[in-house]
C-alpha cells in the first residue's frame, strides 16, 4: 500500500501551522493571541491524529481484503 502523496503535503503543512501556533503562543502579548496559538496548536495536532487513523484504517482495510481472499 502506498502513502498518498496529498496526505504526506497536507500533513507537512499541519505541522508548520501547529508550531506556527505555539510560536504566536510563546510570543502573545495579549490573551486573545494566546488562545488562538493553543487553538490552532490544537487542531493541528488533531488533524495529524486523524491522518495517522486514516492510514492504519486504509492498511488496516487493505490487509483484511487479502486474508478474506485467501479464505475463500
Amino acid at each position: 500500500m502506498e502513502t498518498q502523496t496529498s496526505d504526506l503535503i497536507v500533513g507537512l503543512m499541519m505541522a508548520i501551522f501547529g508550531l506556527i501556533g505555539l510560536f504566536l503562543t510563546a510570543g502573545a502579548a495579549d490573551d486573545e493571541m494566546y488562545v488562538f496559538g493553543i487553538c490552532l496548536a490544537g487542531f493541528a495536532l488533531c488533524f495529524e491524529f486523524g491522518l495517522l487513523k486514516g492510514h492504519f484504517d486504509k492498511r488496516d482495510l487493505a490487509r483484511v481484503t487479502v486474508r478474506g481472499k485467501d479464505h475463500v
